[in-house]
């Protein structure tokens, strides 16, 4: 049988096969309004395709915990209760077409108001529904982007209370699965990195101290988690800087933290929280971060990163490097790159009746 096609159970959850979708956002909520941060017609088709395509697990795009911490005022939100509506009838479509929905929950921290990727990404202000910035220390991204406000101990209190309101109301719109986004420069990666957090206080300066934020948000999340429900950490399994930075050394160490606080997996990316620096890219150039933290801990992976071609992400899962493969540009080309996979390598995979002629 393909390894790829092999059902995979965390806690009381199986989910049907190995081929998942990661978060990407779409920038395409509505900036101000009543229906703010909310999914819309959009994201209804854009999901509803790929969980008709045979997807065994789609982690919808990052989603907000407030709303300055959206990424870009188009981000979704899940800070009320017309968003909670709005995201169940993605969740009840995923599960009519055996697909697990997942969510990933974050702050955009430094990185936050900016402008949609095909506007030029810059960031924007009050005239543009933009906002300003929190981070864990008054450095920017880059000298284009503005100085954050600096967190105070308050500040982060309420962020972390801010994540577990977000969780409940996950909980409530459908979802099987939370995601912490700890990843590519974000709010909760921020504050791991030493290139990023320069504070002197409880949440700076040493890696215990660095981890702690990331570890209350864990520890928040998994309270008003239930426990028959899995909970993933995205992180960015390195910074690719040779000093400063966050390694793949401290992704391993956090990675038996983070097993430790109830996390289940651990989505393994990297970068975004440095600029200007130079990423060898390639061809499931991630996935040596994710076969590490297999090999070293106990905690599940899964594996991201120009995973594209169907024996190739056969053979990361068969060689058990990672649990399962996330494909994010293929996905977006091939809504049914699951089926065709399945096809190839003989799998089972969900089709929807309407679609019986393409069997």
């Amino acid at each position: 049988m393909s390894a790829l096609f092999e059902p995979y159970t965390l806690r009381d959850l199986t989910v049907p096969n190995r081929v998942w979708m990661p978060p990407m956002c779409q920038y395409s909520a509505a900036p101000e309004g009543p229906t703010t941060g909310a999914p819309n017609d959009w994201h209804f088709a854009h999901y509803a395709a790929r969980a008709a395509g045979g997807t065994g697990l789609i982690i919808v795009e990052a989603t907000a915990v407030s709303p300055e911490g959206r990424i870009s005022p188009y981000d979704l939100g899940i800070w009320n209760d017309t968003q909670v509506e709005a995201f169940r009838r993605i969740t009840r479509f995923l599960v009519s077409q055996g697909t697990v929905p997942a969510i990933q929950l974050g702050h955009g921290g430094r990185k936050a108001s900016t402008d949609r990727p095909w506007k030029g990404g810059a960031p924007v202000g009050p005239d543009a529904y933009g906002w300003q910035p929190l981070g864990p220390s008054p450095v920017g991204f880059d000298e284009n982007h503005p100085v954050p406000t600096e967190l105070t101990v308050d500040g982060i209190k309420e962020i972390v209370g801010q994540f577990a309101d977000a969780a409940r109301r996950a909980l409530d719109a459908g979802f099987e699965i939370a995601e912490i986004h700890g990843a590519h420069g974000y709010l909760v990666g921020e504050f791991l990195s030493p290139h990023s957090n320069r504070r002197t206080d409880a949440y700076g300066g040493s890696y215990e101290n660095r981890v702690r934020f990331a570890l209350e948000v864990v520890d928040a999340v998994r309270e008003v988690w239930p426990d028959d429900k899995p909970l993933f950490f995205r992180i960015s399994a390195t910074d690719w800087l040779e000093e400063n930075g966050w390694t793949a050394d401290d992704t391993v160490r956090f990675a038996a933290e983070l097993t430790a606080h109830g996390v289940d997996l651990l989505d393994v990316s990297t970068g975004g929280n440095a600029s200007g620096v130079r990423i060898p890219v390639g061809p499931g150039y991630q996935v040596p971060f994710a076969a590490r933290v297999k090999a070293e801990t106990s905690m599940a992976v899964a594996a991201v990163g120009l995973i594209t071609d169907v024996e190739q992400a056969e053979k990361i899962v068969a060689n058990g490097e990672a649990d399962a493969v996330l494909l994010g540009r293929e996905l977006l080309r091939n809504p049914s790159w699951a089926r065709h996979a399945a096809r190839e390598l003989g799998g089972d995979v969900h089709v929807p009746d309407q679609y019986h002629r393409s069997v």
